[in-house]
């Protein structure tokens, strides 16, 4: 005899008092969910009647060992507490539950079963198809950059930040690109009454407030990656000796400067291997030229080319050094040369070397220029000394010659620029 207050299924007579199913149609007929699921029929029942779903709220519907063992009730319950008070508000959430059960336990059980279970790993996807990807990050390039994500503040003494006027929790600067941005927007405001063309000229200075925000936050993202804040306080010298691999030529320098207006296109470390390929290129090209000149001499291993270069460079050396010995003898012939028209003449003796010169230009004899340097000479003491004098000038001399030699006289320092 059955045990009073206990139900069974009546075709495999297993204890259904947890769970069972009952006709509608027939009476006294109630199916356990193993012979339901299987469409068990007896007497005049029929698989496709009618069914309700009696639950004495004890069923569990992650089976008996499950953790917490959380009943068909509380799990309907949990259901409805998700979809009514949100993802995350787990008191909440744990006060419609039941006072059984502690928000920790809520949220523990709910992370557990329903998004890393089998059921949430059959309902949510690994790869979301569709997701649109945010193209304003800062890896999108650097014409693109993301107002959304803070950037670390800048590492600089409390000193350094008083002289740039830097504030370091806002990464904002006392005066900024463009300081009067916000005079665009700081008017605004959203009326009933606005028509058309005022709500999109209201929208076009949002427009416009945006871009000068994207322009700012663009210098200063590149002010960082260039290291500009450093070199501007003078703190990047030792970095780039430490840094630099190589020496920077001339020509090198010379072109980044004029490559200065690419910065704002290439992030530093695109710039700079920009630069270390061209050395690259320049080296290689250096060194294929070099062994089509060992080609053109006939030589076809690298042993023989240490030989021909001691070789070519000894040869270069005698020719540098009979080069050297010609131009010399070259000078002194021609310093000979320069004064042959006068040399043989009186007097020549007894100029300087900057007189021969004078002379040689002039084409002034020695003796003749003697002559009026004496004369010059001491018109210019009698002068200072407050006696008359009449100039006693030759009449071989005119105006251009004497310009001449006063002028030499009083760079010579022989009279004074006011006797000139």
């Amino acid at each position: 005899m059955a045990e009073l207050g206990k139900k069974y299924c009546v075709y495999c007579l297993a204890e259904v008092s947890p769970l069972r199913f009952r006709c509608t149609e027939c009476q006294d007929i109630e199916l356990c969910p193993e012979c339901f699921s299987a469409g068990a029929e007896i007497g005049h029942h029929r698989r496709y009647h009618g069914y309700q779903l009696v639950d004495g709220g004890r069923f569990t519907l992650w089976g008996p060992e499950a953790e917490g063992g959380w009943t068909s009730r509380e799990e309907q319950l949990l259901l409805d507490a998700i979809e009514q008070f949100g993802f995350g508000n787990w008191e909440d959430m744990a006060a419609h539950v039941g006072a059984s059960r502690t928000p920790q336990e809520v949220m523990e059980h709910y992370v557990s079963m329903y998004i890393h279970g089998n059921l949430g790993k059959a309902c949510i996807p690994d790869t979301i198809p569709n997701r649109v990807t945010d193209h304003t990050c800062p890896s999108g390039g650097p014409l693109s950059p993301s107002l959304t994500t803070p950037l670390p503040p800048l590492d600089i003494s409390v000193a350094e930040q008083q002289q740039l006027g830097y504030m370091p929790l806002r990464d904002d600067y006392e005066i900024e690109y463009d300081q009067d941005a916000e005079t665009l927007i700081s008017g605004l405001s959203v009326n009933y009454d606005d028509d058309d063309v005022e709500i999109e000229l209201k929208r076009a200075h949002v427009d416009m407030y945006v871009r000068k925000l994207k322009e700012r936050q663009r210098r200063k993202n590149i002010a960082r990656d260039y290291n500009l804040v450093p070199a501007f306080l003078g703190k990047d010298k030792k970095e780039k000796e430490k840094t630099l691999k190589r020496k920077i030529t001339k020509e090198e320098k010379e072109l980044r400067l004029k490559l200065r207006p690419l910065y704002q296109f290439m992030s530093c470390k695109e710039f700079d291997d920009l630069f270390e390929n061209m050395h690259k290129e320049k080296m290689l090209r250096a060194k294929i030229r070099e062994l089509q000149r060992y080609r053109r001499n006939g030589i076809t291993k690298m042993e023989e080319s240490a030989e021909y270069e001691a070789a070519r460079h000894k040869r270069e050396k005698r020719k540098e050094n009979k080069n050297l010995a010609g131009s010399k003898r070259g000078k002194e012939d021609g310093k000979d040369g320069e004064f042959a028209a006068i040399e043989n003449l009186p007097g020549f003796e007894l100029l300087s070397d900057r007189e021969k010169v004078l002379c040689s230009s002039l084409n002034l004899s020695p003796a003749r220029y003697v002559t009026v340097k004496t004369i010059i000479i001491k018109d210019h003491l009698q002068k200072r000394q407050g006696i008359p004098s009449k100039s006693r000038l030759p009449s071989y001399l005119d105006k251009v010659l004497k310009k001449r030699i006063l002028n030499f006289l009083t760079e010579s320092g022989w009279i004074s620029r006011d006797a000139s």
